[in-house]
């Protein structure tokens, strides 16, 4: 079973960036597609990026499009969200979650493993 922990979190200002990374136990993390989502508060979780287990293709929200980066170490069992020229809305509670499905994957409900998340302030 693969377990997901995330760092990386804090607080930056508007422009700045920031690198989660969620690191994974277990050998069958290398066959699972991964994606960030986060959730602000007083919203629903929302789907931020997501990878497939290869490595590629990957899929990004509209709003993080061209600023946010996700990418993934099979070797470290690591999957990595850089964050770039943040802003305010931003700012949200991030998990990472893993899928069993062979593709990108971006609907929550086809995740089955998640992190503990960590949390993201961006301050105007």
């Amino acid at each position: 079973q693969v377990q997901l922990v995330e760092s990386g979190g804090g607080l930056v200002q508007a422009g700045g960036s920031l690198r989660l990374s969620c690191a994974a136990s277990g050998r069958t993390f290398s066959r699972k597609a991964m994606g960030w989502f986060r959730q602000a508060p007083g919203k629903e979780r929302e789907f931020v990026a997501a990878i497939r287990w290869s490595g590629g293709p990957t899929y990004y929200a509209d709003s993080v499009k061209g600023r946010f980066t996700i990418s993934r170490d099979n070797a470290k069992n690591t999957v990595y969200l850089q964050m770039n020229s943040l802003k305010p809305e931003d700012t949200a509670f991030y998990c990472c979650a893993a899928s069993n499905s062979l593709g990108v994957v971006t609907t929550t409900s086809l995740y089955d493993i998640w992190g503990q998340g960590t949390q993201v302030t961006v301050s105007s």
